[in-house]
């Protein structure tokens, strides 16, 4: 499926902050306020949503997988919306992707923004549809109420790309590492983006809403996870491998894993995460490349699922080659 590219934002354009997943509770209205507060410094005007407004629940989630499926729906028919950004991420995403109006992306195709358990959305809407979506912070992170650690000069580079890519400005451009980058395996590739967190791409898969097989050809193949036994991951990587993915893909690109780890005490200590992906790709001998800035541990690169990219492993580069929005 060719990709999407969704709308480029325009100045003045209105972005709705939505509860797609977790909810707003009462002790992160201040992440809220300061995410509005940074999505109107980058020129656009902010509409928060009802359920995100409510600061509700249901378990944890912000609602029922119908009232979010339905609010998600009336931001994608809504002509005045030109972007969705999620509040916060959780656990939700995947019970409402058979709830989804797909032909209304298609009709007019939006920037959806966020991670984590955002993924899932982005995965269904690129099988779905071939949607451009747009991996990088939460609004809770795109404001100052996330990311303790980072410095205001971190932030302004991340929000400024943001900002580019959405508006068009910025197209063929290279992702700014804070930290060196790894070099797990060397080489070079050139391919679209695919991935997201991997729990949810493996929830994804295993779904009506996966990926076609030829998705993965070439592709550059991006992933995280947090909060995760270490062999946990191996064996979800072990399923990609079964599922042929490795077969097709031109690389690997890891973020920063955030507490993926073997059991406190474990026998088994010391196993890195690197020592688990080389061990799983033994067989296999595309580039890798390691630390890139996207994940639960700061401020996020955008990492657009479908656009076009290169990797250098070994020269620790990463490039977006093609614009993401038209």
């Amino acid at each position: 499926m060719e990709p999407l590219r969704p709308k480029r934002l325009n100045p003045g354009d209105t972005v709705a902050v939505a509860a797609l997943s977790g909810p707003c509770l009462p002790q992160w209205r201040s992440e809220l306020d300061s995410g509005v507060a940074a999505l109107e410094g980058m020129g656009f005007r902010v509409q928060v949503t009802p359920l995100v407004a409510a600061g509700g629940n249901r378990f944890w989630r912000a609602a029922p997988p119908e009232a979010q499926a339905a609010e998600l729906n009336a931001l994608l028919n809504d002509p005045e919306v030109r972007a969705i950004v999620a509040f916060t991420g959780g656990n939700a995403t995947t019970a409402y992707l058979d709830r989804i109006d797909y032909d209304a992306i298609r009709r007019d195709p939006k920037p959806l923004l966020g991670y984590s358990d955002l993924s899932a959305l982005h995965l269904a809407f690129h099988s779905q549809t071939g949607l451009v979506g747009m991996h990088t912070d939460l609004a809770s992170g795109i404001g100052d109420g996330a990311w303790p650690d980072a410095t205001p000069e971190r932030r302004r580079v991340v929000r400024d790309l943001l900002r580019g890519l959405l508006t068009g400005e910025l197209a063929e451009v290279s992702l700014p590492a804070e930290n060196a980058w790894e070099t797990w395996r060397p080489g070079r590739a050139t391919g679209r983006l695919v991935g997201g967190l991997l729990d949810r791409l493996i929830n994804v898969q295993a779904s009506p809403y996966r990926l076609a097989p030829e998705t993965w050809d070439g592709a550059v193949f991006f992933w995280e996870d947090v909060g995760r036994n270490l062999g946990h991951v191996w064996n979800q990587l072990h399923v990609l491998r079964m599922c042929g993915v490795f077969d097709r893909v031109g690389a690997m690109v890891v973020g920063i894993p955030l507490d993926v780890d073997l059991p406190a005490g474990s026998e088994f200590h010391p196993v890195l995460v690197r020592d688990v992906v080389l061990d799983v790709l033994a067989d296999y001998d595309f580039p890798v490349l390691a630390g890139v800035d996207f994940g639960h541990t700061g401020p996020n690169l955008p990492m657009p699922i479908g656009a076009l990219a290169s990797v250098d492993a070994t020269a620790r580069e990463l490039r977006l080659l093609e614009p993401v929005v038209a």
